[in-house]
């Protein structure tokens, strides 16, 4: 894989996104930072890591025959190639949390931002960005219900190494996607899905709390939750978090 290191970026995924509005970028090109000034979440959240402790990069992936209607299928294939490679870690109780975060029993390890570029109805590439709490072992009060690879597991690990282990595993899920193969995507990422078909609280986006069970994702990529008198309901991100 080409790997381009920066010591300090503001914000990989945006580096890498001017990168390919410029430049010829090779498939699955990768931008890694030591530090990330201004890192971005899913919705215009902020990603906030350690200088030197953290695994801050971005990934570029071109697609030939992408349907915008199967994005769904990419998120499960991102979330799937960090989940594994996780696994070989031997860190506990790992899940993915809907839509795309990793955690270790209910804390989060790893973020996961997807921007993707559009021709008609086909999504031509994306921009993968990814932040994986892994040697960094303190935390801004502000942020809840976080941890780290070295909390978990009580050592330390060689950056690097998790790099090019995530970056293989993204390669061949991605084969995965390309060769349509969605329901083996599908089916991984439901059996590793956090709080599915357990009874949950939730809070709506008008902080109404209620009582369901994940069951699903829908075809639009939304979390399907059955809820108490059986029926399902669909909801967004921002529309409904965990108690």
């Amino acid at each position: 894989m080409k790997t381009i290191k920066l010591n300090a970026i503001d914000s990989t995924n945006s580096f890498l996104k001017e990168l390919v509005l410029n430049s010829a970028v090779e498939n699955f090109t990768v931008v890694v930072t030591d530090q990330q000034l201004k890192g971005r979440g899913q919705q215009g959240n902020s990603w906030v890591s350690e200088p030197f402790k953290s695994l801050i990069f971005s990934v570029f992936v071109a697609f030939d025959n992408f349907d915008v209607s199967d994005n769904k299928y990419l998120n499960f294939a991102v979330s799937l190639a960090i989940f594994d490679a996780l696994q070989e870690e031997s860190i506990p109780g790992i899940s993915i949390k809907w839509p795309n975060d990793i955690l270790s029993g209910n804390q989060k390890i790893c973020g996961v931002l997807i921007e993707n570029s559009l021709k008609g109805n086909k999504i031509s590439s994306s921009v993968i960005g990814i932040g994986l709490n892994v040697n960094q072992t303190s935390f801004p009060d502000s942020l809840k219900k976080v941890s780290s690879l070295k909390l978990l597991s009580n050592k330390n690990f060689q950056l690097d190494r998790l790099l090019e282990s995530i970056v293989s595993k993204l390669k061949s899920k991605i084969e995965v996607l390309n060769a349509k193969d969605f329901k083996t995507l599908e089916t991984k990422y439901l059996q590793f899905l956090y709080k599915k078909n357990i009874p949950t609280m939730f809070k709506n986006s008008k902080d109404v709390l209620f009582m369901g069970m994940i069951n699903g994702v829908s075809k639009e990529g939304k979390l399907q939750i059955v809820l108490e008198d059986e029926s399902v309901q669909e909801f967004g991100i921002k529309e409904v978090s965990f108690l």
